[in-house]
C-alpha cells in the first residue's frame, strides 16, 4: 500500500526551517520518501494536506496507563479487568490527542504491548516499566501508615509499584521486569508529593542499590529512569550511571545541571501533573502539608526546566498524568512548557528527544525515508500557538505507523 500526503508545509522534528510544498511518500507502515512536489504519479491513495502544517506523532515519554484515579490505593483494589478497561479508554484517547508513543513509567505490563501491537485495542505504541521499584516506605510503597504487616515476611506490591530492597533484592526485581517484558527500568529516589508516607527531600535506595538497576538494565541493554525531585538525587542519579531523571522539579545548582550535560543524562519534566496537584488538590483530599508541599514547588519547577536547558540538558516531554478526567488535559503540557522553553524546543523535546530517550532516533519523532509513518497534519501553526495541541479537533490528521486513526483530509 502506496500512501501520499501532498501539498504539506512539514516541520520535520528538528529544524525551525519549515518546508514547504512538500509530499510524504508512505508504504506500508514507513516514510518511503520526503520530496518537493509529487514524488510518485499513482499511490495506491493520495491525500492533500491543502498546505496544513505536518509533522511527527507526539511522544509521551512519563505516561501511566494504569491510572484511572489519583488515588493509588484504590486502583490497587480494583479488579485486573476492570483496571485493564480504564487503561483502554486512556489509551484510545491518548492517541486521539496525537500522541502517537508513551513510555509507561510504571504499571503497564506486556499484556497492553500486545493488545495494541496485534490491533485489539487501539492506542498508541508503547515502551514499558513494568512495575516501578521502591524502598520499603519509598514513594512507591503506597501502604498506609496503619497498615501492619504481622509476618513481617511480605514487601508491597501494586498496581505501579514494587518493592525492594538491598542491592540484591533490586537486581532481582529488576531481573524479573525485564523477563516480564519491561523496555527500561523505573526507580525512586526521592520522596515525591503524594505518597504517604515519604518527605520530597528524603534519599531513596543507597548506591549499591542504584547500581544494581543500572548494571541490570545494562546487560539487557537499556535504560534506568529515576523519578528523582531533589538536586541531590538528580546529581546522584547521574553520576551512578541512570539515563533519565524523571520530574527533576528542585534541580537549582548549575554544576548538577552540567554534570548531567556532560553525562549525557535527559531530564523529563512533568508540569501537566503539578499544574493539575495545585489547581485540583482540595477536591483530590491531598492532605494539606503536602497541597502546601506542591504549590510551593511550581515556580522551582520552570526554574529548573530553564537551568537545565541553559546548561545544554537534553529535555525531554512528559505529562504524568492520573485519572480518567485529567488525561484530557495532556496537551496542556506544551503551553506549560512555553513559559520558560521555545515553542520549537517543546516541540522537539515532543519529537526527536523523546524518540532519542527510547532509544528510536531514525524511526520516531520525525518525519524521514525509514521512520515509522507516525505522523499529525494540523490546522494552524504550533510553532506560532502551542494552544492547538489542547484540542484535538485541531489535528486534521493522526496516523500512526501508516495507519490513519482519524482524517479530515481531502
Amino acid at each position: 500500500m502506496l500512501i501520499q500526503l501532498e501539498n504539506a508545509v512539514v516541520f520535520d522534528g528538528f529544524s525551525e526551517e519549515l518546508s514547504e510544498g512538500v509530499s510524504v511518500l508512505i508504504e506500508n507502515d514507513r516514510i518511503r520518501e520526503v520530496s518537493r512536489g509529487a514524488s510518485i504519479s499513482s499511490p495506491d491513495v493520495r491525500m492533500d494536506c491543502g498546505g496544513r502544517f505536518l509533522m511527527p506523532g507526539l511522544i509521551d515519554a512519563h505516561f501511566h496507563a494504569y491510572t484511572p484515579t489519583f488515588d493509588i490505593l484504590s486502583t490497587d483494589q480494583m479488579p485486573a479487568a476492570f483496571l485493564v478497561s480504564h487503561a483502554v479508554r486512556l489509551l484510545e484517547g491518548t492517541l486521539l490527542r496525537g500522541f502517537t508513543t508513551v513510555r509507561d513509567a510504571g504499571g503497564a505490563d506486556y499484556g497492553l504491548v500486545m493488545a495494541l501491537e496485534q490491533g485489539l485495542i487501539n492506542g498508541p505504541r508503547m515502551f514499558i516499566s513494568g512495575k516501578a521499584l521502591s524502598q520499603t516506605g519509598g514513594h512507591g510503597d503506597f501502604r498506609p501508615r496503619d497498615r501492619i504487616e504481622l509476618c513481617g515476611c511480605g514487601g508491597y506490591s501494586g498496581s505501579l509499584s514494587i518493592t525492594a530492597d538491598g542491592a540484591d533484592g533490586v537486581r532481582k526485581a529488576a531481573r524479573e521486569q525485564l523477563h516480564q517484558g519491561a523496555n527500561q527500568i523505573k526507580i525512586f529516589v526521592s520522596g515525591g508529593g503524594i505518597s504517604p508516607t515519604d518527605p520530597m527531600q528524603m534519599p531513596q535506595f543507597t548506591d549499591d542499590e542504584i547500581r544494581a538497576a543500572v548494571h541490570e538494565a545494562w546487560t539487557r541493554d537499556t535504560y534506568v529512569m529515576a523519578h528523582s525531585h531533589t538536586d541531590e538525587s538528580a546529581r546522584l542519579s547521574a553520576e551512578l550511571g541512570v539515563r533519565t531523571i524523571e520530574h527533576g522539579t528542585l534541580i537549582n545548582r548549575a554544576s548538577t545541571a552540567r554534570l548531567m550535560a556532560d553525562k549525557g543524562v535527559f531530564l523529563v519534566p512533568t508540569c501537566s501533573v503539578v499544574h493539575v496537584l495545585v489547581d485540583h488538590g482540595v477536591e483530590l483530599r491531598i492532605p494539606a502539608d503536602k497541597a502546601a508541599l506542591i504549590r510551593g514547588i511550581w515556580n522551582d519547577m520552570l526554574a529548573s526546566i530553564e537551568l537545565c536547558h541553559r546548561e545544554g540538558v537534553k529535555l525531554g516531554f512528559g505529562t504524568d498524568l492520573l485519572g480518567t478526567e485529567f488525561h484530557p488535559l495532556q496537551g496542556g503540557e506544551f503551553q506549560l512548557r512555553a513559559n520558560v522553553q521555545s515553542n520549537l524546543d517543546v516541540l522537539r523535546s515532543a519529537t526527536h528527544i523523546n524518540a532519542e530517550i527510547l532509544n528510536k532516533s531514525g524511526e520516531l519523532g520525525c518525519i524521514a525515508a525509514g521512520a515509522y509513518a507516525d505522523i499529525l497534519v494540523l490546522e494552524g501553526n504550533p510553532l506560532k500557538d502551542l494552544s492547538l495541541f489542547r484540542d484535538s479537533a485541531n489535528l486534521a490528521l493522526i496516523m500512526k505507523g501508516g495507519v490513519a486513526v482519524k482524517s479530515a483530509l481531502a
